[in-house]
C-alpha cells in the first residue's frame, strides 16, 4: 500500500471461511493473492515468474486515506472472470514494480491485466483466439506520479456544472426498456474528461465518477444485512443487462462500474463490507444469468455514503446498486 494509506480492517476469505484481523498503521503490500512459487530476484524486464493458482482466496481491506474510509477487495475482479477448473493464470514481473496477470481460457482467449506496485489497474485487454485486442482500460504513463500516493484526482477538477436535466443524468431502470438503457449508457460524459484515469482512481473519486451518468437499478433492493438476491428479483436486471449487451455488441471494450450501497443502519466498516458484497452479487448475476462478460465489469462498495433517501433509519431504497459506464474515463480505445 502507498505510505499515505492505513489498513483499518482486513478480512481474509478462503474457501468460504472468514478470518477477521484488525490492524492499524499496517502498510504491508497485500496486492498478491496468489502464491508464486520459486520466484527469483531477476533484473530482466518482462520475466515470466511461474504459473500460479488463484483458488478462492480474497482479501477485503478497509483503508483510511485522510479522513475517508474505502473498501478494497483484492482479487475480486480476477476471481469473477477466472475459472480455476478450466483456465490458466500466469504472472510476470515487469519493470518499475509492475505485474502482468494473464488469464487464458480454454478457447484460447486471454484477459491481460497490468497493475502497478500498489495494485492499481493500469491496463486491461481481452485478446480473442485470432489475436484481436479489445482494450478495456489504458492508463496514460505520463501520470504515473499521480499514483505514488492514493489521493482523490477530483481535487484537481473544478466543481461539477450540470448543464443537462437531472432526468438525463440519472436514469431509473424501472422506467426504461432495453433500448433506452443502451441509449443512456451511450451518452458522453457531462463534461470534458481532463485525463485518463486508472480504474482504481475512478473507484476512489466521487468527483471523477460524477462526470459520467448514473443508472439506478430500480426494483432491485436488498434485505437488511443481506447481499443475496432472490430469483424473483433477478428480473429487475433484465433491461439493464440487455442494454449492456447491445452496447457491447458494437463496442466489446466497454467497462461498467457497479456500485453497492447500504442504508445508514450499522457501523461504517460493516456497511462498506456489505455494500461491496452487494456490488459483487449483481456482477455475478449479470454474468451468470445474462451473459455479460465479467471482464467488462468492475465493482466497488460505498456503504452508507450516498443515500438515495436521507434518513438514519433502515430504508430499503438505500440498499441498492447503481451502475455507470466508465469507458470514457479509463481508455480512448474504441470510444
Amino acid at each position: 500500500m502507498p505510505q499515505n494509506v492505513t489498513i483499518i480492517n482486513q478480512t481474509n476469505v478462503t474457501n468460504n471461511i472468514v478470518n477477521n484481523n484488525t490492524t492499524v498503521n499496517n502498510t504491508t503490500n497485500n496486492t498478491q493473492n496468489n502464491t508464486v512459487i520459486n520466484q527469483q530476484d531477476n533484473t530482466q524486464n518482462n520475466t515470466v515468474i511461474q504459473q500460479a493458482g488463484f483458488g478462492d482466496a480474497l482479501t477485503r481491506v478497509i483503508l483510511q486515506i485522510g479522513t475517508q474510509l474505502i473498501v478494497n477487495t483484492l482479487g475480486r475482479d480476477t476471481d469473477r472472470f477466472y475459472d480455476p477448473g478450466a483456465d490458466e493464470v500466469f504472472y510476470e514481473q515487469l519493470s518499475r514494480g509492475r505485474t502482468r496477470e494473464t488469464v487464458t481460457r480454454p478457447d484460447g482467449s486471454q484477459i491481460v491485466t497490468v497493475r502497478n506496485r500498489n495494485g492499481d489497474i493500469l491496463r486491461r485487454s481481452r485478446f480473442t483466439p485470432d489475436g484481436r485486442e479489445y482494450v478495456l482500460a489504458y492508463f496514460d504513463d505520463r501520470y504515473d506520479d499521480q499514483l505514488l500516493e492514493w489521493r482523490d484526482p477530483g481535487l484537481d477538477l473544478p466543481p461539477l456544472r450540470l448543464n443537462i436535466p437531472v432526468q438525463d443524468y440519472v436514469l431509473d431502470s424501472r422506467n426504461a426498456n432495453d433500448q433506452q438503457v443502451e441509449v443512456f449508457f451511450r451518452q458522453p460524459p457531462v463534461e470534458q474528461v481532463a485525463r485518463l484515469y486508472s480504474i482504481d482512481e475512478v473507484k476512489r473519486s466521487s468527483r471523477v465518477r460524477d462526470s459520467v451518468r448514473k443508472l439506478e437499478v430500480g426494483g432491485l433492493t436488498f434485505d437488511t444485512g443481506a447481499a443475496t438476491i432472490s430469483r424473483d428479483r433477478v428480473g429487475a436486471l433484465s433491461s439493464v443487462a440487455n442494454g449492456m449487451l447491445q452496447l457491447l455488441a458494437s463496442n466489446p471494450g466497454e467497462t461498467f462500474l457497479i456500485e453497492g450501497h447500504t442504508d445508514a443502519v450499522g457501523s461504517e466498516i460493516s456497511n462498506l463490507q456489505l455494500s461491496d458484497l452487494r456490488a459483487a452479487t449483481v456482477a455475478r448475476i449479470l454474468t451468470d444469468f445474462y451473459g455479460v462478460p465479467p471482464e467488462n465489469l468492475a465493482t466497488r462498495g460505498y456503504g452508507e455514503r450516498y443515500l438515495k433517501i436521507r434518513t438514519e433509519l433502515g430504508e430499503r431504497e438505500n440498499r441498492r446498486v447503481t451502475i455507470r459506464r466508465i469507458t470514457p474515463l479509463i481508455t480512448v480505445a474504441n470510444n
